[in-house]
């Protein structure tokens, strides 16, 4: 028999499965299942996954939102660009923008208080990382994702879009302030 030729028998499905075989596809599928069924379990019963609520929107919808927001809690500007500072009472909804190639406003949230953070990008797909801790949410135009943070550890964290974006996406860096 070579490799070059077509098998002879055309059929091999039809003929039996050695032990071994059997054996190996036995384990594999009670892996898969095994799998399976922890990542349900996971996500129902771990806090490691985030369940998001997302809804349809456009960018001047969310445009208007954010801005009310920042006109309504800004503290002050940071960086070249004068980038406000939200500090938003705990409980309240805040936005944050994605677009090229930056995140904004910048937010400021107080330790052990809950926050409704709604994310959207106004251009391109970007990825919303909050670093060094493990969150990672894909920002899609078009969608508006609502997540419940309560934060736990003060100090300031890096917002860094993890979806390539452009020739600027390294600088795509925004700031989130817990006090």
């Amino acid at each position: 028999m070579s490799a070059i030729l077509p098998p002879a028998e055309r059929l091999w499905w039809k003929h039996p499965l050695d032990r071994v075989e059997g054996t190996w596809i036995v384990i594999a599928l009670v892996w898969c299942l095994t799998m399976f069924v922890m990542m349900v379990g996971w996500h129902i019963y771990g806090k490691q996954n985030l369940s998001t609520e997302t809804y349809r929107t456009t960018p001047e919808q969310f445009s208007v939102k954010a801005q009310a927001m920042v006109d309504k809690y800004t503290v002050r500007t940071e960086t070249d660009e004068k980038i406000p500072v939200v500090h938003p009472p705990a409980g309240s909804d805040v936005y944050l923008v994605a677009r090229l190639w930056s995140w904004w406003p910048i937010i400021e949230l107080e330790k052990d208080k809950t926050y409704r953070l709604h994310l959207t990008s106004m251009d391109y797909n970007h990825g919303f990382s909050l670093q060094p801790t493990n969150i990672n949410i894909q920002v899609v135009p078009g969608f508006e994702h609502v997540v419940n943070v309560t934060p736990n550890q003060s100090g300031q964290f890096s917002v860094v879009c993890n979806e390539y974006c452009g020739i600027n996406h390294h600088s795509m860096v925004g700031r989130l302030y817990v006090k």
